[in-house]
């Protein structure tokens, strides 16, 4: 339970301890800054680390002269890229070995293809939106995995949504995150920067079922 209560007020206050440990540990800070990111897009276990409201806060740091902003910039968006290449490693290599393909009654080719054909048709797209979804940005890349989508495709969409991801919201906060109006609301920026994607998320699935039952109800009509 402590671990869980900490993990939320690193959340929700994560300005205040990433800038408690650059005063305590300087540099190093970088090295954290790589870890946390790696792992919340390359571990399937951990979806739940803050990576846009790190980004942004980040870059807030950054234009405090705290942080300097090519080199927190280039680790995290190093970080992003090799994560989601790693999540998706390990949906390719052990997709196949937890369905046991056709021996299993856990796998279902129809739909492994169905899934296959998905991603090699719309996955780019799916890759690049997934970053800016907390949670779905920790599983599309494992998903696109175990879907087989081919490797180059995979890349090439894993780095222009990672370089997107981070530029883009580093960006913003180094621009915008000293703001006297943004630090007095920083709180709330960083539960929208949580919620509202997630909500989105959310909204896109529903609409996507209900899409899926109307064609399932027109086809047996």
């Amino acid at each position: 339970m402590e671990l869980l209560a900490f993990l939320i007020d690193f959340i929700l206050h994560v300005d205040q301890h990433l800038q408690a440990f650059v005063q305590t540990y300087g540099a190093w800070v970088y090295a954290l800054l790589f870890l946390i990111i790696f792992v919340e897009t390359g571990l399937v276990v951990m979806p739940f680390l803050p990576g846009d409201s790190l980004l942004f806060i980040v870059g807030a740091l950054c234009g405090a002269e705290l942080m300097s902003w090519p080199l927190a910039t280039g680790l995290m968006l190093v970080a992003a890229i090799l994560g989601d290449q790693t999540n998706y490693s390990i949906g390719r290599y052990f997709g196949p070995k937890v369905f046991q393909w056709e021996d299993s009654r856990l796998f279902n080719k129809n739909a492994f293809n169905q899934a296959h054909n998905f991603y090699e048709r719309y996955g780019g797209i799916t890759i690049i939106i997934a970053r800016f979804m907390p949670f779905i940005r920790t599983f599309a890349p494992f998903v696109a995995g175990v879907a087989d989508m081919t490797r180059s495709k995979f890349t090439a969409y894993n780095v222009i949504g990672g370089a997107l991801w981070v530029v883009g919201l580093s960006t913003a906060g180094y621009f915008f995150g000293n703001l006297p109006f943004v630090q007095t609301h920083l709180s709330k920026i960083i539960w929208a920067l949580i919620l509202v994607p997630g909500l989105i998320a959310i909204f896109g699935a529903w609409r996507a079922a209900r899409a899926e039952k109307a064609r399932a109800a027109a086809g047996s009509a």
